[in-house]
């Protein structure tokens, strides 16, 4: 009885520990927007714009927020998809307005402009991004930085980063897009996963002269404290509407791609990118799905109101992905062989909710890859050597190991 308590009390006082060092090193990661201390006296004085969203938070509270209550002189907000408070669905026109909360003016980078005017820049000594990317090239934050970036460049504006995690900057994985497939979901030569922070990513746009006449953005950044590109990191805030949930963040970079084909991600339900499926791969599948009409995630998803069958992929021991450090082709390759209406796969003619698969990819080359039937292998030897040259190329401006 004796050994079996002692045994016992060894038992709980282990698990404690390992609770314990687990809560300590959550608690370790401190992002840039949290060391108010490195910061504000650099804001004193100057007038403000602030590239955010609701992911952008100092504590609990949305950081544009908490700096006006400070007493920071903040002259104009910028908004990205999706809104400056994250409440628009994914590529809906934002307009202009004027924040009911702080009565801040709000200018939309995902509407008339994408890009800051030299009008709109006019009022501004200092412009502060914090904004939550999730390290996909198709997420189009990065693209917004590069917009910014470019914008202070050329009206002699400093911009301030606010660096955060990369939930998947374990992964680097991928085609790397070619230029002639540069759309509003990529535009950078880098990867699916490209492995880096805002931040970081800031450095690479300005080093490899990507912005407009290859000008440069005077760049401050606060980096997050005690972070590495392996860990593990829980986004306090979900970066979209239809990235809602840590599953879904960490299969995104795998499952985005699906977009370009007749095979729904599962916009249309509360648990978008973390299902897979089709009306006519009934009997293949025994899960299912019904995609409905939901204001302010997708209004008219793919298959609406139709029964959809496939994966079910939201207890998909997303460890595997982190063990491999690769994205999952075998689903893609999967699902086109169970298709038994090919020539449509990937045809974008069918519905506006499909995009366009090479843009995704940023290659021609997977489609037809696909098609052909080639082998995992196959496909992952066609990335090099432009991956291996993108991760050496990479490590010149990290700022984290």
């Amino acid at each position: 009885m004796k050994r079996t308590l002692l045994l016992f009390v060894v038992i709980v006082l282990s698990l404690s520990s390992c609770y314990a060092q687990t809560k300590k090193s959550a608690a370790q990661i401190v992002t840039g927007a949290d060391q108010t201390e490195l910061y504000l006296p650099y804001l004193k004085g100057k007038r403000i714009g602030m590239v955010v969203n609701q992911t952008s938070i100092i504590g609990k509270t949305p950081s544009v927020d908490s700096l006006h209550n400070l007493g920071v002189n903040i002259v104009k907000v910028f908004g990205p998809e999706h809104g400056f408070r994250g409440n628009a669905s994914a590529g809906v026109h934002v307009d202009d307005e004027v924040d009911a909360k702080t009565g801040i003016k709000v200018l939309s980078l995902y509407g008339k402009t994408s890009k800051p005017s030299k009008e709109s820049l006019s009022d501004i000594d200092l412009m502060i991004f914090d904004i939550q990317d999730v390290g996909a090239r198709f997420y189009t934050y990065t693209i917004t930085l590069h917009r910014v970036m470019e914008a202070c460049a050329e009206n002699n504006v400093e911009l301030l980063i606010l660096d955060r995690p990369n939930p998947n900057g374990y992964l680097i994985d991928g085609p790397i897009l070619d230029p002639k497939f540069k759309s509003g979901i990529g535009i950078h030569p880098v990867p699916i996963a490209h492995g880096m922070t805002v931040g970081e990513y800031a450095k690479m746009i300005n080093g490899q002269g990507w912005l407009a006449n290859q000008v440069k953005c005077k760049i401050k950044i606060i980096q997050v404290k005690n972070y590495k590109h392996d860990m593990a990191y829980e986004l306090p805030v979900f970066p979209s509407p239809n990235l809602n949930s840590q599953q879904s963040i960490l299969l995104y970079p795998s499952v985005c791609w699906f977009e370009g084909t007749i095979i729904s991600q599962g916009r249309g339900t509360y648990f978008p990118f973390t299902v897979l499926g089709n009306p006519d791969l009934k009997g293949k599948y025994d899960f299912s799905f019904t995609p409905k009409s939901i204001k302010g995630m997708s209004e008219t998803p793919l298959f609406m109101d139709t029964e959809c069958f496939g994966l079910d992929l939201r207890k998909y021991d997303t460890s595997l992905l982190r063990k491999k450090k690769q994205i999952n082709i075998q689903w893609m390759i999967e699902f086109y062989k169970a298709y038994p209406h090919k020539e449509k796969f990937f045809d974008a003619k069918q519905s506006k909710e499909i995009g366009n698969i090479d843009r995704l990819a940023g290659t021609d080359l997977f489609k037809q890859q696909i098609v052909e039937g080639k082998s995992e292998a196959e496909i992952r030897k066609s990335w090099e050597p432009g991956l291996s040259q993108y991760k050496k190329m990479r490590k010149q401006y990290l700022l984290y190991n």
